[in-house]
């Protein structure tokens, strides 16, 4: 398991343009792609984003707490939030709709509002943070709080007390990670007895879905030479 990068986080939505008018409006995002079925926004398709699927609503909180991005002027950044922010450990915090919690964390980074981590709920934090080593996420210092987290290429997981449930309509659509090779990271998952849910081939991509402990789903994705997404 090497994944490269953390490449998006994906959400079950009922409205998803009014989510994605708030996060291209005051978050330094744009449409990346849209379909049918998603729409996909970030400020870079190279870099961390946001997939908002569409779902009847509504969903239930389940694993995820919240999503962060990375700016390096945090006051400047939540300035453009025309929502009540909530701070705490240097970074801001507010709800956009339907659940979906995002952050804003001051950090050096040569691409605004790229992916700083996503947060979890979790019955075992420390447990699960050890799990998650299995599937190619390497260990990392605790985060604010002293929580348990791992990391990918400098983006983390965090794990916070909770109860993850079991829900029937998760908010939390899935995590995804960057490969070279989604078919060696299916034959690797086999390998290791980790369950694979689903294999797809888009035009675009190949992507092999497996589940995560607490039954949160993770897409290695490969992009095809065809991805030209900007």
């Amino acid at each position: 398991m090497r994944p490269k990068t953390l490449d998006h986080v994906a959400y079950w939505v009922g409205d998803r343009d009014r989510v994605a008018d708030f996060v291209t409006s005051h978050l330094g995002m744009h449409v990346i792609e849209q379909t049918d079925r998603f729409t996909l926004v970030g400020a870079d398709a190279l870099r961390g984003k946001l997939t908002l699927f569409d779902a009847e609503p509504p969903r239930e909180q389940g694993a995820l707490k919240h999503v962060a991005l990375r700016v390096n002027d945090l006051d400047a950044a939540l300035e453009q939030v025309p929502v009540e922010v909530d701070r705490q450990n240097g970074a801001g915090y507010f709800d956009v709709s339907e659940g979906i919690r995002l952050g804003l964390v001051e950090a050096a980074t040569d691409s605004e509002y790229d992916l700083d981590h996503v947060a979890l709920y979790s019955a075992d934090p420390e447990a699960t943070a050890a799990r998650y080593r299995d599937y190619g996420f390497e260990p990392a210092e605790p985060g604010a709080g002293g929580v348990p987290r791992v990391e990918v290429s400098g983006a983390y997981v965090e794990f916070h007390q909770g109860d993850p449930g079991d829900p029937e309509q998760p908010l939390l659509n899935h995590l995804a990670v960057l490969v070279d090779s989604a078919e060696d990271h299916r034959a690797d998952a086999e390998a290791l007895e980790i369950e694979v849910q689903d294999f797809v081939d888009a035009p675009n991509t190949l992507a092999v879905f497996v589940w995560l402990p607490e039954r949160v789903r993770l897409e290695y994705v490969e992009h095809k030479p065809t991805f030209s997404l900007t």
